[in-house]
């Protein structure tokens, strides 16, 4: 029996009613068996700034350092702001990647997108695998999870009711699962 997979997810939406935050809600639910995934928040962490960092790494920084670092994988949902990444989730990613020991150096990493646009947040998604790319994170090819018109797919009190996307996000988390004991598994873990 394979080993179980600590994941941890952070939504890129620090709305009550996000509908990432609901996506990560519903794949919390749909993890295959022997994985667990926990939503952290990234709304404690300040705006970016060196003089902060040069006076010490604000708490709610390395808190969640630590929590990525104990983790086996990482899952992102997020929105799409102006055909990027929405500032507060750049905003985090810019304090973690200053952390002496940068917590996505090798963590495998899934993608979701929920918009009420017809492209489901495309276009963040390509911006954040760019960002990964220099952080030596391994986020999955595919399957690709684009949400679009998630006005429609989510009822009142956030519950993910499309069967198709939660399908799609069911097939992310199997493909996450496999490519993280895969890599682990190569690095002898």
């Amino acid at each position: 029996m394979a080993p179980p997979l600590k994941v941890i997810a952070l939504s890129g939406s620090l709305r009550a009613g996000s509908y990432n935050t609901s996506a990560l809600r519903a794949a919390q639910a749909l993890a295959p068996e022997g994985m667990t995934i926990e939503i952290a928040s990234i709304a404690d962490i300040p705006f970016y700034d060196a003089d902060v960092q040069a006076q010490g790494i604000p708490a709610s920084v390395a808190a969640l350092g630590d929590k990525i670092r104990a983790a086996d994988a990482v899952l992102i949902a997020s929105p799409e702001y102006n055909y990027s990444v929405p500032g507060v989730l750049k905003n985090a990613i810019d304090w973690l990647s200053r952390l002496p020991d940068q917590p996505f150096a090798g963590k495998t990493v899934g993608l979701i997108g929920a918009s009420m646009s017809l492209l489901g947040a495309v276009r963040a998604q390509y911006h954040l695998r760019q960002i990964f790319v220099f952080l030596d994170a391994l986020p999955i090819n595919k399957p690709e999870v684009f949400i679009a018109q998630a006005h429609q797919k989510f009822d009142a009190e956030g519950r993910l009711t499309d069967e198709m996307t939660r399908g799609f996000i069911g097939q992310l988390l199997v493909s996450l699962a496999a490519w993280t004991r895969r890599l682990k598994a190569a690095e002898g873990v």
